[in-house]
């Protein structure tokens, strides 16, 4: 069983190969990323990543149309375009919440469509204002789709339910037993992303996403299944910001780095 760390690209200002050679210094496998559409940017891309021996996780989170045939039209533009550059596999933050569960259906059989097609592993993201946007909404989709995998990302959950989850056992565990890939950012009852996990305030919410994620770790040990992992914490205004000078009352970077030196020291041995 092996866990793989990956940057986020989202929030980066640096020149990609800087970043890349930044990334590659603190100790990740690789970067997490959506890629331009034009295709002698995305050649220029993944060409730096494999220069500094990165991996890529291609990363889909353009879902904006509400018209459903058009929304399937792009979804699959993206998708394809992504796999042209080989990712290991697909991250989708798929569908709307406002579509019924036969349309986000669709999308997500034409994501299994795609990925049979191309041998690339299709993945779903729980995301707010997705189709996995709510413990419960997702929970239903598990029962009815059982080869459903997805990305955790429960700190979207934490702030859609504003709890931490205490009364949602049944649907936080079936997410644990489809996650192929964590978004290791800390929510809250009020926000997706706390200021900073390293801060005393924060230590029973950090200790229950960390939980949870142990959980997952367990299920991939004991099914000899590799686990990826990106420490997303994001930019400003996500992060939350200082008034009037809307300045981050974080470092991005520093937080990133901090949380996978974190989940490497705990699940020591297993890091590949």
């Amino acid at each position: 069983m092996h866990i793989k760390f990956y940057a986020p690209h989202w929030g980066n200002t640096l020149p990609f190969a800087l970043f890349c050679q930044n990334v590659k210094d603190a100790g990740y496998d690789g970067v997490e990323m959506a890629l331009p559409l034009e295709a002698d940017e995305s050649r220029e891309i993944v060409a730096i990543l494999k220069d500094y021996d990165l991996e890529l996780i291609g990363q889909y989170w353009q879902s904006f149309e509400s018209d459903l045939d058009e929304h399937s039209r792009n979804y699959e533009k993206y998708l394809r375009n992504l796999i042209a550059a080989e990712p290991i596999f697909i991250n989708c933050q798929t569908g709307k919440d406002f579509f019924t569960f036969e349309q986000n259906k669709h999308l997500f059989e034409l994501a299994t469509r795609i990925s049979k097609e191309t041998g690339v592993r299709i993945i779903h993201e729980t995301h707010r204002g997705k189709s996995l946007f709510a413990a419960h909404i997702a929970r239903d989709y598990f029962t009815r789709l059982p080869d459903l995998r997805i990305c955790l990302d429960i700190s979207h959950w934490c702030n859609v339910h504003e709890s931490l989850l205490e009364n949602q056992t049944e649907a936080v565990n079936l997410a644990i037993s489809r996650a192929d890939h964590i978004h290791s950012r800390v929510g809250h009852p009020e926000g997706p992303q706390v200021n900073d996990p390293r801060a005393p305030e924060w230590e029973i919410t950090l200790n229950t996403h960390l939980a949870w994620w142990d959980k997952i770790v367990e299920t991939h040990q004991v099914n000899g299944t590799q686990l990826t992992v990106n420490t997303e914490f994001g930019p400003a205004t996500y992060m939350p910001v200082m008034p009037y000078t809307q300045l981050p009352i974080g470092n991005q970077w520093e937080i990133n780095v901090f949380m996978m030196n974190l989940l490497k020291k705990r699940y020591a041995g297993l890091a590949v």
